[in-house]
């Protein structure tokens, strides 16, 4: 486990690349002091500190771990329904493929301790973690589980959450019978 923070780390990784300055990073550790990794992450991406390219080439040397850009991507949607969408937004995670018995996962902490565990409880692959932005991740997850707007039960109302739940539930079932 890493003995210095997250955001040290990051800051670190920053100057290191010449991507900021040591003022930057001076006032970096001052504003972010008692924030966590996720909001500090987000401030860098949102308010064009860093670049998105640069910044998860910087995740991923940090993680030592590949890096995705969610944004834009079509995930397989039976590959998430393999997952609650609650496990996926708490974990901030997404399953990005299957290659054979592995399944690529996109992760915003992809050292978190407990996550192998965890989605051991939902699959029986060997399990291979990129990393990239919770924000992002947890966005894409949302984008996969929130109902269409052109979902409509029978009477042409439109569905809710539950509704969407069972009407998947029922494809899933019908898929897997032919």
């Amino acid at each position: 486990m890493r003995e210095e923070t997250i955001t040290e780390s990051l800051i670190a990784l920053l100057l290191e690349r010449s991507l900021i300055t040591q003022d930057d990073a001076n006032k970096l550790r001052q504003d972010f002091a008692r924030s966590d990794e996720t909001a500090f992450i987000s401030f860098l991406k949102d308010e064009g500190v860093v670049e998105r390219d640069d910044l998860l080439d910087v995740l991923s040397e940090l993680y030592q771990r590949p890096s995705f850009d969610v944004v834009g991507h079509f995930f397989d949607h039976q590959q998430l329904l393999k997952f609650p969408k609650g496990f996926l937004l708490r974990h901030g995670i997404i399953p990005l493929e299957v290659d054979e018995n592995m399944l690529i996962v996109v992760a915003a902490d992809p050292e978190d301790p407990n996550l192998l565990k965890d989605i051991g409880e939902h699959v029986s692959y060997d399990i291979h973690f990129y990393v990239s932005f919770r924000d992002d991740i947890c966005d894409a997850v949302k984008e996969y589980y929130d109902t269409a707007i052109t979902e409509v039960t029978e009477d042409g109302e439109p569905l809710d959450d539950k509704e969407v739940d069972e009407v998947e539930m029922e494809i899933l079932s019908e898929q897997e019978d032919e």
